[in-house]
């Protein structure tokens, strides 16, 4: 097939091994580079970080305010670069909804919460409803570098990963999630629709009447496990695409819209 001659060579992406220490961290890494004025400058204006005395519900809070920020701001495109700095996402002001999950991970850290990341190998047949017309070279397989916050105190219900917050349940139970699911079409991007709806990888959730598509779990083909930071994840497992089919993709899609057929 095409699309697997657009894929990284020697890549064995098998599920994690195991249980290993993964700390996660609020250091800069060379994608999350918030100690970049320009990403230094997005803080600001996103406003005041959580305090101390908030508590876990104050930080979650935060963090919802960084996303709507950060939705408004950051145009969402078809990048495949996941690897560029987070600085440089905001100078382009456009994003892939991987690295504007790297923007907000970038705020978080700046904010003093550590963040991390679960490796998740999804099929592209996830995508498809996007490219109708391009589906032969759409990627059979898509690693997407899921952030999880780590919120000491959160209720027990919400805390499928003590006592880390994955950013699927950032908004659950906030005021305004209307549901419905989401069906990866349109113009509504998987960034945006975690403010509306559920979205489920392991099949755990009870999904509401309304969101019968929020349970994603049979896209799941490989959980690769935890890892302290993005940049370990794709060092490890390689980016979505391989070097050649970037170099020849990023031009074009890194400038198209979510609604581009």
């Amino acid at each position: 097939m095409v699309s697997a001659l657009l894929m990284p060579r020697g890549r064995v992406r098998r599920a994690g091994a195991g249980v290993r220490a993964v700390r996660g961290g609020t250091a800069p890494t060379p994608i999350l580079d918030l100690g970049h004025p320009r990403v230094l400058d997005a803080v600001r204006s996103i406003g005041a970080a959580p305090r101390e005395g908030e508590g876990p519900g104050g930080k979650a809070a935060s963090l919802r305010r960084a996303h709507r920020w950060i939705s408004a701001e950051v145009r969402p495109v078809y990048s495949v670069e996941e690897t560029r700095p987070v600085s440089e996402v905001l100078r382009r002001g456009r994003g892939s909804c991987s690295q504007r999950m790297a923007v907000l991970e970038a705020v978080a850290r700046a904010w003093g919460v550590p963040t991390r990341v679960r490796g998740l190998v999804v099929d592209g047949v996830f995508w498809y409803p996007r490219f109708p017309r391009l589906r032969r070279i759409v990627p059979g397989q898509v690693v997407l570098a899921w952030p999880e916050f780590r919120i000491d105190g959160l209720p027990e219900s919400r805390r499928t990963a003590s006592p880390w917050l994955p950013v699927s349940e950032l908004f659950a139970g906030a005021a305004g999630r209307a549901g419905g699911g989401f069906t990866n079409a349109g113009a509504e991007t998987l960034f945006e629709a975690l403010s509306r709806t559920a979205v489920d990888w392991d099949g755990a959730a009870a999904c509401p009447a309304s969101d019968g598509t929020c349970d994603l779990s049979a896209r799941l083909l490989v959980d690769l496990g935890r890892f302290d930071s993005r940049d370990e994840l794709f060092a490890r497992y390689g980016q979505t695409l391989c070097a050649t089919a970037r170099l020849l993709a990023e031009p074009v899609l890194g400038r198209r819209g979510a609604g581009f057929r």
